[in-house]
């Protein structure tokens, strides 16, 4: 126990491994980023955003439940044993979407992402909070978030530009195949758990346990809720801006290639920008940092279809990505200082269902207000949403 020391220094060579690890993971997700709206229209004749929009919600309801089950078994399995399970259901992936012949292989195949990124990225989060200690986990939270969505931008713009090169499939889901098996094996060979870490930790924490974590985090403390409420809506949004927003582009005429610049500029601002927005979650004030995060996120989405040349998609889609960087470390990093180490992982846990629970709520929001009112109408919808919740945080939220 005593050759346990925490620091993101003494513990280097595990934390740029799981850095390469979380790049991966987010790789997955950016497999289908540009490209699975007109997938769905091209290969299958489906026209309702509504139904077009069922992946993602497959895909954030089975995420968003993982996530709390990957929080409260992390402990009891060990954080190596869960990302190695969270990469064995990555795998089949790529291969359904690139063979199936009915909508509902695609759902089944987002069902598996979403349980493989689920136990995926929690257990990369939760070993880094891990590794370094209470001094640094926003810089550790800036660089996993950094690495696994600059990830999701890059290989959002690859699989655009497979796309316009090759066609709409088999080409882009080759990258899926690549990733998920590098990333199994790599996992399985270098990775080393990290609850050892967890119990030195525990020995020297000040911070009480909590009754029922579940209700604590969700509803009843004041901050653990506003953080909670505004990952929920976090993800409400950016459900709506995977699913809606390349269908906005594709029908103001903009080609594969064109789109997946636009919706990568996004994610990779978001990556990059957690680079910078982790250290201030370090030594800021996190009710701030959420406030005008989640405030410039719904600014940004109500001009989208307002200002809709190819110039105000670029620079409103790098606010957004500004915005959705300022809070995501932060959420993080507010939830693992207000808990004691034993309960971090299921707390943080309860965090990412609520969060992640977004994902499923905007696909169906969205989608059915676009049906009903149009795109435009369902993409300012969104952006009202995410203003009330910034206002939740400056309300409720203590400093």
């Amino acid at each position: 126990m005593s050759e346990i020391k925490h620091g993101l220094k003494e513990n280097w060579k595990q934390f740029t491994l799981l850095i390469f690890i979380n790049a991966l993971v987010g790789g997955m997700i950016g497999m289908e980023r540009s490209i699975f709206p007109q997938y769905a229209s091209s290969v299958f004749g489906l026209t309702s955003n509504t139904v077009i929009l069922t992946f993602v919600m497959a895909f954030g309801f089975t995420k968003a439940i993982t996530n709390y089950f990957a929080g409260r078994f992390s402990n009891l399995l060990g954080r190596k044993n869960l990302l190695l399970l969270g990469w064995i259901f990555a795998i089949p992936v790529p291969f359904l979407l690139i063979f199936a012949n009915h909508w509902n292989w695609v759902i089944f195949a987002n069902i598996l992402l979403g349980i493989s990124q689920g136990l995926t990225w929690s257990s990369t989060i939760i070993m880094k909070i891990d590794l370094v200690g209470e001094k640094q986990r926003g810089l550790a939270m800036g660089f996993n978030e950094f690495s696994g969505y600059i990830s999701v931008g890059l290989v959002a713009f690859l699989s655009g530009y497979f796309a316009t090169q090759y066609g709409i499939t088999p080409y882009p889901f080759y990258i899926g195949i690549i990733i998920s098996i590098t990333g199994f094996f790599t996992t399985l060979i270098w990775v080393k758990d990290t609850k050892e870490f967890i119990n030195k930790e525990k020995t020297t924490s000040s911070i009480q346990t909590i009754e029922k974590v579940f209700l604590t985090t969700s509803f009843r403390d004041k901050t653990l809720s506003s953080v909670t409420q505004a990952g929920l809506i976090n993800n409400l949004n950016d459900g709506m801006m995977w699913g809606l927003f390349p269908i906005l582009l594709f029908s103001l005429q903009y080609n594969y290639k064109s789109i997946g610049i636009i919706t990568a500029i996004y994610p990779m601002v978001w990556g990059i920008g957690q680079l910078y927005t982790g250290k201030m979650a370090d030594q800021f004030n996190k009710k701030s940092i959420l406030f005008w995060g989640m405030f410039i996120q719904g600014l940004s989405i109500i001009l989208l279809p307002i200002l809709n040349s190819y110039a105000a998609f670029i620079g409103l889609s790098i606010f957004l990505g500004i915005g959705t960087a300022m809070v995501y470390p932060t959420f993080l990093v507010t939830i693992a200082e207000k808990t004691n180490p034993t309960q971090r992982a299921e707390s943080i846990g309860v965090f990412r269902l609520w969060r992640d629970l977004g994902y499923v709520f905007g696909a169906l929001l969205s989608g059915l207000t676009a049906d009903i009112f149009g795109i435009k109408t369902a993409i300012i919808f969104t952006g009202i949403l995410t203003l009330c919740s910034s206002g939740i945080i400056q309300w409720r939220m203590p400093k």
